[in-house]
């Protein structure tokens, strides 16, 4: 039996909101398959700035995830591939959520959300580039309809990255 998504939110970053994730993605868990470790605060406050560009620009970006009392639990959704390898010129749909708050469906609600808004502002197709072993992820990737398509090797570290892709 599928039991039903929690509520969520999705909001443009605030400048707040990088100090939020600053402290969420301090955890080695959530950063396992990021890099291990935070990066800097200035790193989040770029990232969070970026995004509102994205949003004014694009109609989407990675939103700032919310649960139903207000909470940050991480972040949610769509920006171009930011690399220079990869799906180059692709949009890619991603998250990140603080460690409390894995396993009970928020991911999977917001990428569903993020599909729609996504979707609604014109884009044809999305990619989600994910680690191999990252498994919840791939469950993700799963859940919400995204298939496998392609390994490619990361240019530094030589390892491989996996891409799902959906037509949207």
């Amino acid at each position: 039996m599928n039991r039903a998504l929690p509520d969520v939110r999705l909001r443009v970053p605030t400048d707040e909101d990088a100090f939020a994730w600053h402290r969420i993605f301090a955890d080695p868990e959530v950063m396992e398959f990021h890099g291990g470790k935070a990066a800097e605060l200035s790193v989040y406050e770029e990232l969070t700035a970026r995004q509102r560009r994205h949003d004014a620009e694009l109609g989407f970006c990675l939103w700032t995830l919310v649960d139903a009392e207000g909470e940050v639990l991480g972040f949610t959704g769509a920006q171009p591939w930011p690399r220079e390898w990869g799906p180059k010129g692709e949009i890619e749909i991603g998250w990140r959520l603080g460690r409390a708050h894995w396993g009970k469906g928020y991911v999977t609600a917001a990428a569903l959300t993020t599909l729609e808004r996504v979707r609604a502002a014109g884009v044809s197709d999305v990619v989600a580039m994910v680690r191999p072993g990252n498994e919840r992820s791939i469950a993700v990737t799963r859940r919400v309809g995204m298939e496998l398509a392609e390994v490619v090797t990361h240019p530094t570290t030589a390892e491989p990255a996996h891409c799902y892709r959906l037509a949207l």
